[in-house]
């Protein structure tokens, strides 16, 4: 059972992160935006079952869970602790590989996706992972790069500003054409 050490807010109003005395998976992330794509996960399944939850991520330690806004965060926190703390670790996990990178994405042989995707996992997806949330990149067309963000960072005002601005600038190194888009 997961003990929650401590519970944490995000950059992102709606988004708290749960963070616990030990791991539930051992680097293997997981990302849902709905029931239905939760409906394998107990743990993910048990907290979409809660009013106002439109959003799961969790890796390692760290659980974060999105409301709609309209719940009080009080109330809201007593009812995600208990299928919380029932939750045992995962380690029989697999990797996800689309979790941080399309299938398209992936299949691609492009060079620049390559070196986009090594600078993210370097110098962003841990800062984002720290807010509560992740980036995935969806596709590399001509010059247009899709990412969407995960966890806390989807529907956190910040994302779509600051954050996609920084990451814009950082791909700009790889080529100054590439146009950054939130999807």
């Amino acid at each position: 059972m997961a003990k929650i050490k401590e519970i944490e807010r995000t950059p992102n109003p709606d988004s708290m992160r749960f963070v616990l005395a030990e791991p539930l998976t051992n680097g293997v992330t997981r990302s849902y935006e709905d029931a239905h794509e939760a409906q394998d996960d107990r743990l993910a399944a048990s907290l979409f079952e809660i009013e106002h939850v439109i959003n799961v991520y969790y890796v390692d330690r760290y659980i974060t869970v999105t409301q709609d806004g309209g719940a009080v965060w009080s109330e809201l926190l007593r009812k995600l602790a208990p299928p919380i703390r029932e939750a045992e670790a995962q380690d029989n996990l697999v990797d996800d590989a689309e979790v941080h990178v399309s299938k398209e994405a992936l299949d691609s042989d492009d060079p620049r996706l390559q070196e986009i995707n090594r600078m993210l996992d370097e110098q962003v997806r841990p800062y984002l992972l720290a807010d509560g949330g992740g980036l995935k990149v969806i596709s590399l067309e001509e010059n247009r790069l899709k990412v969407h963000y995960q966890g806390a960072c989807g529907t956190c005002p910040t994302a779509t500003t600051g954050t996609l601005y920084a990451i814009e600038s950082m791909v700009k190194r790889v080529d100054p054409e590439i146009q950054v888009i939130s999807v």
